[in-house]
């Protein structure tokens, strides 16, 4: 994979026919809308998981990353911040969270180039497991405050006041 142009990665991670597990996916599409022209970010997305994030966020100084959790203890909709100190104790991951602090780890540890400013952006779903490609209205309604804070924490690490 080529070297990044960027110094920021804001991924997301999902599933577009599985209901609410579309959400980090439409999360991104729209802050890359919203963020257009934003110098020194690239947004991206993926239903890739695990160890092959590793060819996603090789390069990047920094990483946002959004993606759907269903944690049965909060509200469909709700976000739950996550900085990377906690990856490696958070305690109930989605299928596409699972390990990505042994995944950075991993990378460190094999010498490759791996962002060194992570936050991860998880909203609660209702429903990650329904075929389909429409939000609940809960979860849809998650989007707009997910993409706000998205672009807060572009603008404090680039040390822009938002």
């Amino acid at each position: 994979m080529q070297e990044p142009a960027a110094s920021l990665l804001v991924l997301g991670l999902g599933n577009d026919i599985l209901t609410d597990d579309a959400v980090g996916l439409l999360a991104v599409r729209e802050a890359g809308r919203r963020l257009a022209g934003a110098l020194g970010v690239d947004f991206r997305e993926t239903t890739e998981m695990g160890l092959a994030l590793l060819d996603f966020v090789t390069g990047y100084r920094d990483l946002i990353l959004v993606d759907s959790i269903q944690t049965g203890r909060a509200t469909p909709g709700s976000i739950h911040e996550i900085g990377a100190e906690d990856l490696a104790t958070f305690s109930r991951p989605t299928p596409h969270f699972v390990g990505l602090g042994e995944t950075l780890a991993l990378g460190r540890r094999l010498g490759m180039a791996m962002p060194g400013r992570v936050r991860v952006y998880a909203i609660e779903v209702a429903d990650p497991f329904t075929l389909g490609t429409e939000l609940t209205p809960s979860v849809r309604e998650a989007v707009d405050a997910v993409v706000e804070r998205v672009g807060q924490t572009v603008a404090e690490w680039q040390g822009r006041v938002r």
